[in-house]
């Protein structure tokens, strides 16, 4: 693929992911996180492969800053702590690692944010559901359709496409987006 056939299938993804008319849904999103974060409740972050990377870059982005001077706020990536990680699953299940995550850091009122391409990921979807279980606002960001998170998702951004490189960078555009808006909700 050249680089202009490239970047004419983004442009295209972009305009599509416009069409889909998002912006309610991301302010309601943003609101929820705000309103969570403002009383020191927690937003956990999770993803495998690529959306771990998105997983650790939005929490570097709301725990340090985006674009404000700010305080820093409690955002945890629940992809970052290789003991945990290796520990619950070596003993348990890769499947319900971040399930068991959320049992750790979950508050109610705070909020999960999940990332999978898919939207079938199953140890996103056993965090979703155990963030349901504790009363947290969960928002996902997935590929076409939204899969199995779609059901477990307060707020969707399903990016329609089924190219796992295309929804990931829709993805950026969207976190991007949502950590700066955040962090205007808070100034």
């Amino acid at each position: 693929m050249t680089l202009d056939t490239w970047l004419a299938n983004a442009e295209a993804l972009i305009a599509a992911t416009r069409a889909l008319a998002l912006d309610a849904t991301m302010d309601r999103a943003v609101a929820a996180t705000a309103a969570a974060l403002a009383e020191d409740k927690p937003l956990l972050i999770c993803g495998n492969g690529g959306s771990a990377a998105d997983a650790e870059h939005i929490a570097g982005e709301l725990v340090a800053r985006f674009l404000k001077e700010r305080r820093g706020l409690p955002v945890i990536s629940l992809v970052s702590n290789p003991a945990v990680l290796t520990a619950w699953s070596n003993d348990y299940a890769y499947e319900t690692v971040f399930a068991r995550q959320v049992e750790a850091y979950g508050r109610r009122g705070g909020v999960l944010l999940g990332l999978s391409t898919s939207g079938n990921s199953k140890n996103v979807v056993a965090a979703m559901e155990a963030a349901r279980g504790f009363g947290m606002t969960t928002i996902g960001m997935t590929g076409e359709g939204g899969g199995k998170m779609a059901a477990l998702c307060d707020y969707l951004f399903a990016v329609p496409s089924r190219f796992t490189p295309a929804i990931q960078e829709v993805h950026l555009c969207l976190y991007h987006h949502y950590c700066a808006a955040v962090e205007a909700a808070l100034a």
